[in-house]
């Protein structure tokens, strides 16, 4: 090739990259519900879910069928979307953070915002963070590459709910949450601003914070990351005046409007900025419902049992992509995971990656191309990982293999038996194996004798599982660190007695 052809083909792929990305950085606008089943949305099925919004974006975007969460539990999942690693090589784990956990996500992991930073982004955090608070905040999201932070530092639940208000006029929050910790408080960057929460006006503050960073970045032409893991629709459900009653759910249907409202008020601020067409958006689930609350414990649709466990109830999220001019509307069968959006999102604005083990590919053959995807398979770790048992199930392809099988506590009440927490730990050799194409409710396992082909399945997944065992080195346990109740924040640090007197 001479030189002339040489620019000529540089020219033109620098035209085809600007039609496909834009001339600007693009923006990114990342949704993260919380307890949010498989089955939950209108666009996946719900007859009574009111989900305008999020089914405007699967309309008009990519929705996936076969994406996966890395955790059944809301902290290690959290840590594995923000940084493209198994919660495993981070230490979030076993379980989840609490208001006094004294580990959190090491300061050493890089986190999508810290990826976009270099490249001029402006980058906001808004809702559940949940993944530390630390001695003097040293976790909050303003130290993991955030410019600015409103939210409440861990699950919504962490705290005494019984006398609060969840839905106007004055309905009190449904059941019981944490006692003998501190109220739940309201953050903005590292500064306490209310503390208990005020549930009925929460969706507004966070949407109102969300919808000013947006206007501000768009408005200085600065390209931005806005981060939004709603605390909706984790128990106690709540919802404000705009939502409650709304719907034909009940508590769980109106706190799911709300979050969609808020949604809604985003895509219209992205709109009336003018940088719709600019901006990737991305909807998932940190993990599935929770299933022991009943009907206000949300629904995994046709998967198998729920939170805390490693069927695909428990890790098989709603996902979709939107981006007008860019991703074309339709749906894709192609395996992904919350892995995927560091790598991908990376990618797009052109950034480093972190020099570190990823475990996540990039996904933007996916969305633009509708192509293939560059991940064949899927690992299933428990709530409680270990390098003694490790992983207790694999997905390759189509094919998903359990080696340990356990209900747990988050999915009781179901009549299937094999979800509740009373069914023990069973280890299987040889593994139970589902087609889930097939089979997505894992109730089917396949039969191997005389299946020449599925046992040489199965002695493939037994090396892939070998050899990522063999690469996996498991950071040390922040939530093993332990608690320390003076952690828990307070906006009166030095009153007593603690935990009532923190109020403000």
């Amino acid at each position: 090739m001479d030189v002339t052809s040489h620019l000529l083909l540089l020219f033109l792929s620098s035209l085809c990259c600007s039609c496909c990305f834009g001339a600007a950085p693009p923006n990114f606008v990342l949704l993260f519900a919380d307890d949010l089943g498989f089955g939950d949305l209108g666009c996946y099925g719900h007859p009574t879910s009111l989900t305008p919004n999020l089914d405007r974006l699967a309309a008009g975007g990519l929705r996936f069928t076969d994406f996966y969460c890395t955790s059944p539990v809301c902290s290690p999942s959290r840590a594995s979307l923000l940084t493209g690693r198994y919660q495993t090589r981070s230490g979030i784990y076993p379980g989840v953070l609490y208001p006094g956990s004294i580990g959190g996500l090491p300061l050493n992991e890089t986190t999508i915002a810290e990826v976009l930073k270099p490249q001029g982004y402006a980058t906001a955090a808004v809702g559940k963070w949940h993944l530390g608070f630390g001695a003097n905040g040293m976790f909050l999201p303003t130290k993991q590459g955030f410019d600015q932070y409103m939210g409440i530092p861990y699950s919504h639940d962490m705290g005494p709910c019984r006398n609060l208000t969840c839905f106007p006029p004055d309905v009190k929050c449904f059941g019981f949450c944490d006692i003998g910790v501190v109220t739940v408080p309201l953050m903005h960057n590292d500064v306490i601003k209310q503390q208990p929460v005020d549930f009925l006006d929460l969706e507004k503050t966070y949407s109102d914070f969300a919808t000013n960073f947006i206007t501000t970045s768009a408005k200085k032409n600065q390209p931005f990351f806005l981060y939004y893991p709603s605390h909706h629709t984790h128990y106690p459900q709540y919802a404000g005046p705009g939502a409650a009653g709304k719907s034909l759910r009940g508590p769980y249907g109106d706190a799911l409007l709300e979050f969609d409202n808020t949604i809604g008020n985003l895509l219209t601020t992205l709109e009336k900025t003018g940088v719709i067409n600019n901006t990737l958006v991305f909807f998932t689930s940190d993990n599935g419902p929770e299933l022991m609350r009943m009907s206000r414990g949300g629904n995994a649709g046709p998967l198998k049992c729920g939170k805390g466990t490693t069927y695909d109830g428990g890790m098989r999220e709603p996902a979709i992509a939107y981006w007008p001019g860019t991703i074309k509307p339709g749906v894709t069968h192609e395996l992904a995971s919350t892995l995927d959006i560091l790598p991908t999102i990376s990618a797009l604005a052109g950034a480093k990656l972190p020099p570190v083990m990823l475990d996540g590919v990039d996904m933007t053959e996916i969305l633009v191309q509708r192509g293939k995807s560059k991940r064949e398979t899927m690992m299933f770790y428990p709530t409680d990982p270990s390098e003694m048992y490790g992983l207790f199930a694999l997905r390759l392809g189509k094919y998903k293999a359990h080696y340990y099988t356990r209900g747990a506590t988050h999915s009781g009440t179901t009549p299937d038996n094999d979800c509740s927490v009373f069914a023990v730990l069973k280890a299987h050799d040889p593994p139970l194996l589902f087609d889930l194409e097939l089979d997505p409710s894992e109730n089917y396992p396949l039969p191997l004798m005389g299946k020449p082909d599925l046992q040489a399945l199965l002695e493939r997944m037994k090396r892939v599982k070998q050899q990522f065992e063999a690469s996996m080195v498991f950071g040390q346990s922040q939530v093993s660190k332990g608690i320390d109740h003076s952690l828990e924040p307070c906006c009166n640090p030095q009153c007593t007695p603690k935990p009532n007197c923190c109020q403000c």
